[in-house]
C-alpha cells in the first residue's frame, strides 16, 4: 500500500472532537478500512485528541491523517507546549490518556511551531484479532 495521507478541516470550538471523528470515518472508509468496530475507536480516539486540544490547548490548529503499510497515524496540533498528563479520573474528565494507551498501539508528543502535536499510531485488526486485543 502507498501512503495516504489527508488534513481535516474542522469546525471551531467544542464541535471539533465530533467534526473530527465524522470526518476521519468518511476519509478511513474511503481508503478501505471498514471494519465498524476498528472505525469507531479510531473515531474515540480522535474525538479525545482533539478535545484535549480544544479544552486544554486553545483550539485544534490541524488533524493529520495518514496511513502507511499496516498502520494509521492520526495527530491534532494546538497551540500550547504544555505536554499531556495523566489525569485521576473525575465527572469532568481524566480518561483521555487512558483511553488512548488502552486502544492505539503508540502514542507520542511532538513540538509544533511553538505548541505541540499529539500522535497516535493504530493498527487495524486483522480478521478475528478483534476480541484479543479488546481483552488486553
Amino acid at each position: 500500500m502507498s501512503e495516504l495521507s489527508a488534513s481535516l478541516d474542522l469546525p471551531l470550538g467544542i464541535a471539533a472532537p465530533t467534526g473530527a471523528r465524522h470526518t476521519l470515518r468518511q476519509i478511513l472508509l474511503t481508503w478501505g478500512y471498514a471494519d465498524e468496530d476498528w472505525l469507531d475507536e479510531s473515531g474515540l480516539l480522535i474525538s479525545e485528541l482533539v478535545g484535549n486540544a480544544v479544552r486544554h490547548g486553545g483550539g485544534c490548529l490541524e488533524v493529520r491523517v495518514q496511513a502507511h503499510g499496516s498502520l494509521v497515524t492520526v495527530s491534532a496540533a494546538d497551540g500550547s507546549s504544555v505536554i499531556p498528563r495523566r489525569r485521576e479520573p473525575g465527572p469532568t474528565g481524566g480518561l483521555g490518556l487512558a483511553l488512548i494507551e488502552r486502544f492505539a498501539d503508540a502514542w507520542g508528543i511532538e513540538n509544533h511551531h511553538g505548541g505541540k502535536r499529539v500522535w497516535i499510531r493504530l493498527r487495524p485488526y486483522p480478521a478475528g484479532d478483534r476480541d484479543e486485543r479488546a481483552d488486553g
